[in-house]
Formats: C-alpha cells, sequence, structure tokens
C-alpha cells in the first residue's frame, strides 16, 4: 500500500460574500464527533467486483478524510479553504479515474478541485469538480467526480462506465415532485409560471409551450403545484422567495461575489425601489419638463422621498448593494452614472447621423437589413389584416438619394430598412387599448458615399379603425430640422425607437440570447457526461443562464413585472415574443448565415471570413465576423481532436441522445422543422457548437452589455409611447409648435417607468468581479489533453490580436460608424472587461 497525498480545494457556505457563521460553527461540532467529509478514490483499470446489473465496477479505496478542518480558518469573506487528505492505495490498481465524496457535517459546501500528488507512474491527477456537496443525507447516492481525462462513451475505461451512466440517470431525475435545492435534477416545462391567477384574473398569463398557438422553447422544471384557478399553470413563490426559486445549485449564482449583488439587486428594485420611486413620482408631477430635468438624474441627483419610504431602503437593501446600481449620499440624494450616450455631447442623440448609426453598431444592431424591392411589402396574411404593403413613394425618398432614382439605389444596394412593421401590426389593437399609443413602422435609409447612413423616411401605420382586414392606416414622414417639422420628425424616430427597445428587449435579448439556450443546457447535463469532450467543451458557456433566466421568470417576464411594467406591450410582452418565436431557425443565428440572409453580406471566396459586406463599415458585423472566426476555428481543432470520422459522430450515443432530446423535447414546439442539423457529420458538430457559443457569448454580450450605455438615457431610447402623433389643427399640433421638448418628454416614457428602467438596465449592463470572458477558463487543469489545452491556447492569443485590432479600428477617423457624433466607440465585441459598467467584454455565458 503507499499514500497518496491529496489537495481539496472548496468553498465554504457563504451568503452575499460572507462565510455563514453558524453554518461553519455547526460543521466543526460535527467534526468533534466523528462527522467528517470522506473521499474514496475508484480505480480506472482494477475490477472489484459485479454490481447486480452485470457491469464491471472499479475498486473503491479506504475512506479518507478531509484533515485539519476545525484547526483551517476559512477566510470571513469568501474565498477558497485548502485542506490536505491521505489516501491508502494499492499500487497495483494504477491510476484512480473517480473518487466518492461524502459530506456527513451539517451544511453544504461548494467543492472545486482535487490534485493528488505523485501518483505512481502518472505525477499529479487532476479533478475538476466545481459543484455544491450537501450532506449526504440529501443524496440516495454518494457524489461522484472523474479526473479531468475526456473520453467518448465507448472510450470510457471499463470500470467507470456503470458510474459514468448512473450519474446521468441521478441528473435526469423521475419527472415527479417538488424539486428541493439539493437536487440535482435537470428537467423540462413549459413557461406556464409566468402567470398568477389565483392573485387576480388579470394577473393570468397562457402557457407558453406546448402548443402551435404559442410555442416556445422549454424551461427548467420546479415541479411547483399547480395554481387553484388553473391547473395547468404553475404556482409562483412570494417575491421574498424568489431567490429561491428552483434550479439545480451548480446552476445558481454563487460563484460567489457581485453576482450575489445583482441578483439580490434585481429582487430590491422590484421589492422595495419600485414603492419608493412610485412615491417619488406621486409626489410631483409625473412628467420631466425639460430635457435638464433628465440631466439632474445624473448630474445633480434627485431626492428619494424621505422618513419612512428612505428608512426602508436602506433597512432592507444592504448599503454595498445601493451602491451598485445607484450613488446615495446620507442625505438621501440618488443618481445614476451618466451614460455614455450623453457623455461627450449632450444632443447628438438627437441627430439623424446618431439615429441611424445606432442601428450598425448600437444595442440592436441586428434588426437593419437591405431593402430589395420597393415600396417594402408585407408578409402578413391578406385575408387577415388586408393590404398592409407600405404607402411610401419614391417622390418620399428620392430627393434625397444623391441625385438616384429609386430602381438605381436598388441596384447598388444603397437602401436599407428597419423594419418593425408586420412583428407588431397583429398586436396594435390590443396595445394601444392600453395607455400605450404604439405604431408600427418602417425606417428607409440610404447608404451615404462616407459609409454612414442617412434616414429618408420613416412609416408609421395603424390597424385600419373599422377592421383588421381593411389593411394598414399609415403616414409617411420625412426629414426635417426645423419648425414643426423638425418636431414632428423628432417624434417620428421617437415612434421608431420605442418599437426598437421593445422587440429588443423581448426578441433580440431575452428570446434569442436568454429562452433558446436554456433548453441546450438542460439537454445537456441530462444526456453529456462531464466526461465527454462536447460537455467540457460547452460547459463554460451554461453558467448561471438557468438561474438568471429562473429570476427573470419571477421578477422580469412575469405578469406584472418590471419588463410589463417598463415596455410597451405590457400583459402582451411574452405572448408577443412566443407568436415570433415561430420564425427562430437555429442555424441562422450563425452570424455570417445571419448576415447574408439580412441581406448585409454576399458570399464571396476572395474576401476575410468567406463574406463581403454592403456596408463595410458596420462594426458589429466587422467585429463580430472576427470573433465569429475564432470561435470556429477553436471549436474546429478541438472537435477533429476527438472526432477523426463521421463514423465517430453517429454512433456516440450520448451526443446523439443530446441532440435528439434538444430537439424533440428542449425545442419540442420545432422539433419537426426541416433546418435543423441531422448531426451526422463532425462538420455539423463544429456548426452547432459553434453557432451556441457565439449566442451565449458574442450575441448575447452585443445587444446586453450596451443597454446602460445606449438607453440610460431614456430620450435615446424610449420604451414607452403614450401619445399618438399630433395631427395638424388640433390642440396638441399647436402645443408642438410652442414647445416642442415638452410634448416630446409627455409622449415617451413617463418618469416612474424611466427612473426604473433606468435602475434595471443599470444593473443588467454590469459585469461581475468573477466574470469568466470568451477565451478563459476558470480552472487551467480543465482537460488533461495537450493538444485541446494548445487549441485553447491559440483561441486565447487570438481574441487578443482582435481587441487590438479592435481598438485600432476605433481610432480610425474614416470609420464614422465606429464612434458616431456622440462619441460611443463600438466596444460591445470587445472580448474582455474589467468590472462593472463598462459597455465592452464578452463573458462566456448568458449570466445576466
Amino acid at each position: 500500500m503507499k499514500t497518496i497525498i491529496g489537495r481539496v480545494v472548496l468553498i465554504k457556505k457563504n451568503l452575499l460574500d460572507v462565510v455563514d457563521l453558524s453554518a461553519s460553527v455547526l460543521d466543526r461540532v460535527h467534526e468533534l464527533l466523528g462527522k467528517n467529509v470522506t473521499l474514496q478514490l475508484i480505480t480506472a483499470h482494477d475490477p472489484n467486483h459485479q454490481s447486480s446489473g452485470g457491469s464491471l465496477r472499479g475498486k473503491v479505496g479506504k475512506p479518507a478524510m478531509l484533515e485539519d478542518w476545525i484547526t483551517t480558518i476559512a477566510p470571513l469573506t469568501v474565498g477558497e479553504s485548502s485542506y490536505k487528505v491521505s489516501f491508502e492505495w494499492d499500487e497495483e490498481m494504477q491510476v484512480p479515474g473517480a473518487f466518492l465524496v461524502q459530506n456527513n457535517h451539517h451544511s453544504e459546501f461548494y467543492l472545486k478541485t482535487l490534485t493528488l500528488e505523485e501518483v505512481p507512474g502518472h505525477g499529479q491527477v487532476h479533478f475538476v469538480c466545481n459543484s455544491w456537496v450537501y450532506p449526504a443525507k440529501r443524496y440516495k447516492k454518494d457524489r461522484v467526480f472523474f479526473t479531468n481525462k475526456a473520453y467518448l462513451p465507448d472510450e470510457t475505461p471499463e470500470f467507470l462506465r456503470s458510474y459514468r451512466e448512473e450519474e446521468l440517470e441521478l441528473l435526469r431525475g423521475d419527472g415527479i415532485g417538488m424539486l428541493q435545492e439539493w437536487d440535482r435534477v435537470y428537467d423540462y416545462a413549459y413557461y406556464n409560471d409566468l402567470g398568477d391567477p389565483d392573485k387576480d384574473i388579470d394577473d393570468a398569463r397562457p402557457v407558453l409551450g406546448g402548443s402551435s398557438e404559442y410555442p416556445y422553447p422549454r424551461r427548467g422544471r420546479t415541479g411547483r403545484p399547480p395554481t387553484k384557478s388553473d391547473p395547468r399553470t404553475e404556482s409562483r413563490l412570494s417575491l421574498v422567495k424568489s431567490l429561491d426559486i428552483y434550479v439545480p445549485r451548480d446552476e445558481r449564482f454563487g460563484h460567489l461575489k457581485l453576482s450575489d449583488f445583482l441578483a439580490n439587486g434585481l429582487i430590491s428594485i422590484v421589492q422595495f425601489l419600485v414603492p419608493e420611486f412610485k412615491a417619488l413620482c406621486d409626489s410631483s408631477p409625473d412628467e420631466f419638463d425639460s430635457f435638464q430635468d433628465i440631466m439632474k438624474l445624473y448630474e445633480g441627483g434627485f431626492k428619494l422621498p424621505g422618513g419612512p419610504l428612505l428608512d426602508r431602503i436602506r433597512q432592507n437593501i444592504p448599503l454595498e448593494m445601493l451602491k451598485v446600481f445607484l450613488e446615495m449620499d446620507s442625505s438621501g440624494v440618488a443618481k445614476f452614472p451618466t451614460p455614455d450616450v450623453i457623455k461627450e455631447d449632450k444632443s447628438a442623440w438627437r441627430t439623424d447621423e446618431e439615429f441611424a448609426k445606432e442601428m450598425l453598431a448600437g444595442v440592436n444592431p441586428v434588426k437593419i437589413r437591405l431593402l430589395k424591392e420597393f415600396p417594402p411589402t408585407s408578409k402578413l396574411d391578406v385575408e387577415v389584416y388586408g393590404n398592409q404593403n407600405s404607402s411610401i413613394k419614391s417622390h418620399h425618398v428620392e430627393k434625397n438619394l444623391n441625385g438616384l432614382k429609386v430602381d438605381e439605389a436598388l441596384v447598388a444596394n444603397r437602401l436599407f430598412i428597419l423594419d418593425h412593421h408586420d412583428s407588431l401590426m397583429p398586436y396594435l389593437r390590443r396595445i394601444n387599448a392600453t395607455t400605450n399609443k404604439i405604431y408600427a413602422s418602417r425606417t428607409l435609409l440610404f447608404l451615404k458615399n462616407d459609409g454612414t447612413l442617412k434616414p429618408l423616411v420613416i412609416e408609421l401605420s395603424l390597424p385600419h379603425p373599422e377592421g383588421d382586414n381593411l389593411g394598414a392606416v399609415s403616414n409617411v414622414y420625412t426629414p426635417a430640422e426645423n419648425g414643426v417639422e423638425g418636431a414632428v420628425w423628432q417624434l417620428a424616430k421617437a415612434y421608431v425607437a420605442v418599437d426598437d427597445s421593445g422587440i429588443h428587449q423581448l426578441i433580440s435579448h431575452w428570446l434569442n440570447t436568454h429562452a433558446v439556450v436554456e433548453p441546450f443546457i438542460i439537454a445537456a447535463n441530462r444526456q453529456l457526461s462531464v466526461l465527454h469532450p462536447i460537455y467540457k467543451l460547452l460547459y463554460p458557456h451554461f453558467r448561471d443562464t438557468m438561474n438568471i433566466n429562473a429570476i427573470a421568470r419571477q421578477i422580469l417576464i412575469n405578469g406584472g413585472g418590471i419588463l410589463e411594467k417598463t415596455v410597451f406591450p405590457e400583459k402582451n410582452s411574452m405572448e408577443l415574443s412566443s407568436v415570433l418565436y415561430k420564425n427562430w431557425v437555429f442555424p441562422d443565428q450563425a452570424l455570417p448565415v445571419d448576415l447574408v440572409k439580412r441581406g448585409m453580406a454576399v458570399e464571396d471566396s476572395d474576401s476575410p471570413h468567406g463574406l463581403s459586406l454592403l456596408i463595410e463599415d458596420y462594426p458589429y458585423a466587422v467585429d463580430g465576423l472576427e470573433i465569429w472566426s475564432a470561435i470556429k476555428s477553436w471549436v474546429e481543432d478541438y472537435c477533429r481532436f476527438y472526432y477523426t470520422s463521421d463514423d465517430m459522430i453517429k454512433n456516440d450515443k450520448e451526443l446523439q441522445s443530446w441532440w435528439k432530446e434538444l430537439r424533440e423535447e428542449g425545442h419540442g414546439d420545432k422539433k419537426h422543422e426541416a433546418w435543423w442539423p441531422e448531426m451526422n457529420s463532425c462538420q455539423e458538430l463544429i456548426d452547432i457548437c459553434t453557432t451556441f457559443i457565439w449566442i451565449a457569448s458574442a450575441l448575447h454580450a452585443a445587444v446586453n452589455y450596451g443597454q446602460y450605455p445606449y438607453a440610460g438615457y431614456a430620450p435615446n431610447r424610449p420604451t414607452i409611447s403614450r401619445r399618438f402623433m399630433p395631427e395638424p389643427d388640433t390642440p396638441e399640433y399647436e402645443e408642438l409648435k410652442e414647445n416642442p421638448d415638452k410634448v416630446f418628454l409627455k409622449t415617451i416614457t413617463p418618469k416612474f417607468q424611466m427612473l426604473l428602467g433606468i435602475a434595471l438596465i443599470e444593473l443588467l449592463s454590469r459585469h461581475s468581479s468573477d466574470e469568466v470572458y470568451l477565451g478563459q477558463r476558470e480552472c487551467p487543469e480543465w482537460t488533461l489533453d495537450a493538444e485541446p489545452l494548445n487549441a485553447f491556447q491559440k483561441f486565447g492569443t487570438k481574441l487578443k490580436e482582435i481587441e487590438e485590432r479592435i481598438v485600432a479600428l476605433n481610432n480610425n477617423e474614416k470609420l464614422k460608424n465606429r464612434f458616431g457624433l456622440a462619441k460611443v466607440p463600438y466596444t460591445l465585441l470587445y472580448p474582455t472587461s474589467e468590472e462593472g459598467l463598462t459597455g465592452k467584454g464578452i463573458p462566456n455565458s448568458t449570466a445576466i
């Protein structure tokens, strides 16, 4: 027998960055009573006995306990603790391939790694765990962890196969019962927990998913009982218990710093700041009288109501958390950070140049497309909606085409469109029955010789007052700078910005980077072992997504939640995202495919990345293609190391089960779509993994972290409009002539929703202090295989080169779309960032 020394690294149970002292004391008491944390090594190569199922199992070594738990003083703030463990090991059993851990303490801990020193013939052996281990009484079987060596299913050492298979069975669960925090179950459910019919019939919401009317990606199952009023609707947790919503413990925020502040900050906004903001607005007019009044939110500050209201904030929100998203002094005067879009120039946002530039380099640069026919046409059903084709005529635009005719501009690929007509028109009648007054919009733009876009015309449309089947009633507005015409044009741009803000939040952001990602994570954990190379590849891109989505269901996208309070579709919001999910196509999420489909690029084998951009200075596309190509090269190097033939793909049972379940369960409402890749070749695997990583990392970064820089100043990207466009010969039109700024502010987002929206996106635009960015891994020993490690290092080096190129491009004054009149450089696809509100950085995952 030989003694093998191991070193365990773990993090003790904690509460908001502070070690849970009561749990720590109880754990020490258990130690004194002989209730230890023990580990047992499992051989990968020496048979012990046959299980009842007939499969061979590796021999399990003697239990070895973590040493000096009582005398090892954990840091008061959250940090790693290291413990020695001594194993007795029979040298004939060769290298350990796994180990069992039994936690006989009172409390759970986060097990990061076990490193064995001087294993005969192997040197160091690493086990990367990254998992919460609860007391043994919570588990049916002891927890098992494997070495960092990746194995395809049929290459797994024979004596580890049963452990691999049993672990996956445990993660799938049995599909019944309410899940508890220590359960490690990944399962599917519909979005049937957004409404609360027991509270009020007005709080009921349709079930999303499982029907052709309301298709939707699946979310993680919680197993909560149904409501009393509607058996199809799952009951909801109270607001104060929002952080207790079930997600598998390893998917929760807990890594362990500002991410907790962000999660708690979201709860705090709803629970405490919403009433305070409401009180503030109720005690003063619900309007800003001037743009200078809005500037006080960032420069002078605004005083929260004093007395018990302010006391409630201070009592219920930790000071550190308040500092995260509100600067507040001792007298209760609070202010927000100044958004980038008004830092250098307070009025540039009002220009046509900045309005157009943000379609290429703003927070929603994924919707603009090439105009291929004039006038634009609609794809809505004529039988239901009548004629919805555009009423824009040649004379509206040709005066601004630099001497070109419309047909000539079309042929030259110089006309572009931001089209929010068909997506919104079916919902306008319902939306406009509320306090919101919204138009469906089409915005046409012209590509100038300097590479910038010039708005040509905005069409605002409403349903026919006498019936949807009678078509649209539309008005067309053209650019103007002065007088009432200039004020009308500013309002027209604001209506477009409102449309774009809603589509951005609901579709570009929530649906396309949050909701669609979750089924990939659930299916991977159910069907791909942690030993599987593809699980190891994708694992960093799962981090915190299920948790932020669960919290979103509790307080953001639920009936009466922040989204319904701050974005124009209100109670129709999630239903609208369900209807637009019908248009979601997974292969189209690949950036090159998306750009070609929108007409923003054409295939060109002589151009970098195989594409030629129609707008060369399209910062999102230019930087995005660099990032996309780097991801794809990394994924290709990795996948081809493990799969040397297409037959290996076809014969990989875990891989095939993952892909089948993802399509048939995770995105079950689209399981019959012909566009799903078959997963029959290594190239298909590369394309699938590249697209998923792109969505979870770079695409999410592009549409999330620019929210506060661009939309933190609400007049630039209002989320609500309360009045229709003033018509000539009306009192509203006269008011527009006399005080256009006041009419603008009375039209867009009111004070309460503006304060709430600013607080929300300021929080969502932050990076946590423990963020892990693209090209980085939490643990350098994440795999034993040298070639993938080298390929990953090459990937990181490539991303650093891309950072340098982005800086150089942003310093090139000829590229006007990279800076704009507001002087905000395009950095949203700059791979790394510092902590906080930076407007740059690509985290590995959709984590906030």
